[in-house]
């Protein structure tokens, strides 16, 4: 048996899921941000990000070599999709 929910609540949670939609954690990546993020769950360090460039002479298809800039090191990171990323420290 169905169970009816008041229009009251029911709007509210429209409300809610609406701010949801706008908060900070909501906004687009950069290729910058998701590097980053990348290489600190495989443990290397990067304090803040400044900067991402692909390299195209490196790069093929469905492999992407990117050179990571953080404030306290430089990093090589190449990626293969859906895998751990190869991580060489730069600098």
């Amino acid at each position: 048996m169905l169970k009816a929910v008041p229009l009251m609540r029911f709007g509210a949670a429209i409300l809610v899921c609406g701010l949801a939609a706008h908060s900070p954690q909501s906004r687009a990546q950069t290729p910058q941000d998701m590097l980053a993020a990348q290489i600190r769950l495989q443990g290397y360090a990067c304090d803040k990000t400044v900067g991402a460039k692909r390299d195209a002479k490196l790069s093929r298809p469905d492999y992407e070599v990117w050179v990571l800039k953080c404030s306290n090191a430089v990093y090589r990171v190449s990626r293969y999709p859906d895998m751990s990323a190869q991580v060489v420290p730069l600098r």
